[in-house]
């Protein structure tokens, strides 16, 4: 899943339901993976406050984030800007996209995964 800043409200709310539910996740096959443009640091420093066990991969050049095509325009109190779009990826042993959730909303979110999986 991307995701789009470390330690925000947000998406400590989203690692942390996805943490909830790593067990369940991992049994039904799936490996967790979040991606943000934040530092090797920041995740670890991130993770550590959080116990969250699973890989947080860096990605400052966007260049994972581009090719998913989750970097684009957002707005929050008028302000326009350029950041990550939160969406989820579904991928399939053989590397197909399974399925794609779009404008996450993160509560929930971990059960609609579960359920797609």
């Amino acid at each position: 899943y991307f995701y789009p800043q470390d330690d925000t409200s947000g998406c400590t709310k989203e690692a942390c339901s996805f943490e909830e539910n790593r067990s369940s996740l991992r049994r039904k096959g799936a490996v967790l993976l979040g991606v943000s443009a934040n530092s090797v640091e920041s995740h670890e420093k991130f993770a550590s406050k959080y116990g969250l066990t699973f890989p947080l991969l860096s990605d400052p050049d966007k260049k994972v984030i581009n090719r998913y095509g989750v970097w684009g325009p957002k707005q929050m109190f008028g302000k326009k800007y350029l950041g990550i779009l939160r969406t989820t990826f579904v991928i399939d042993e053989t590397g197909k996209i399974k399925r794609v959730f779009e404008k996450v909303r993160v509560d929930g979110h971990a059960a609609e995964v579960m359920g797609a999986l």
